[in-house]
């Protein structure tokens, strides 16, 4: 074994998992979706979704979903990022403290939201014994999916911007000293300081951040299909449904990829808007 060639035997193992683990079921899922029910090549699945009642519900309701998580989160992750920044004791505690939720699986977040919204919940005990309500309120019913929206949201908000403020975090370290201190000798402000010389340097890392939170939003199911069962229908939900329930592999196909064209548009979108000057480095 020559010099030459050894780094394409240390990336043989990486490269030979990849192909087996993603590209093989990639490739069967996509013939999958493009096979008709005599054979062949056939846009039939996908006439199918879209023709299927449930099919504009929830692509609207995922899409709501992404806009309403992915800002949130964002804006709650750089505000607490930039708390860490200014702490000088206790930073590591606080960060280890507010990632806690990383650990948890989207199956227990949505149990545990669902153990607080549900009637007999925590929020409607809380409200009845402070006298607020007579009754308790159905948040999670049929009757209004607006509740169910904020209860999704709140529960993907809580698990999931843990991923963001590390990302953001590690970015931030990276960012030199000396630029702040020459800001502040200049008499920049703190908010000065933020739009100038933060968020620049930080494109990189809210780049990644963004990128890996939209298509972890796209794909949300376990929350939704805990808090609301089928009355708040997301792409993954249906995709679910149409695998399982209905029996019927090559519209959940479909489903797949459809929901892989708006993760690459997405990921293309910020690659373009938070594109970074070659020379500049966070």
């Amino acid at each position: 074994m020559n010099n030459k060639s050894l780094p394409y035997w240390l990336i043989a193992p990486a490269t030979l998992f990849i192909a087996a683990m993603f590209i093989y079921p990639f490739g069967l899922v996509t013939l999958q979706a493009f096979t008709g029910s005599e054979g062949g090549f056939s846009l039939q699945n996908f006439h199918t979704m879209v023709d299927h009642w449930k099919f504009r519900t929830a692509i609207g309701n995922t899409f709501l979903l992404v806009l309403c998580v992915v800002p949130l989160q964002l804006i709650l992750a750089l505000s607490l990022a930039q708390m860490l920044a200014r702490i000088q004791r206790g930073r590591d505690v606080l960060l280890y403290i507010w990632t806690i939720p990383l650990g948890i699986s989207d199956l227990a977040a949505g149990i545990i939201w669902l153990a607080i919204f549900e009637q007999a919940g925590f929020l409607n005990s809380m409200l009845t014994s402070l006298g607020w309500v007579n009754a308790p309120i159905s948040f999670l019913g049929y009757e209004d999916a607006s509740t169910i929206l904020i209860a999704v949201v709140l529960a993907e908000v809580w698990r999931a911007t843990a991923i963001v403020l590390v990302i953001l975090v590690s970015g931030m370290g990276l960012i030199p000293k000396e630029y702040n201190e020459a800001a502040e000798v200049f008499g920049a402000g703190a908010w000065a300081k933020f739009f100038r010389i933060t968020l620049p340097l930080l494109k990189p890392s809210l780049q990644t951040a963004l990128i890996l939170r939209t298509i972890l939003a796209f794909e949300v199911f376990a929350v939704v299909a805990v808090l609301s069962g089928t009355q708040f229908p997301v792409l993954m939900g249906e995709t679910f449904q149409w695998q399982f329930a209905l029996q019927d592999g090559k519209v959940a196909a479909a489903y797949a990829m459809v929901i892989l064209a708006v993760s690459l548009l997405s990921t293309l979108f910020y690659l373009r808007v938070l594109r970074t000057p070659q020379g500049v480095k966070a």
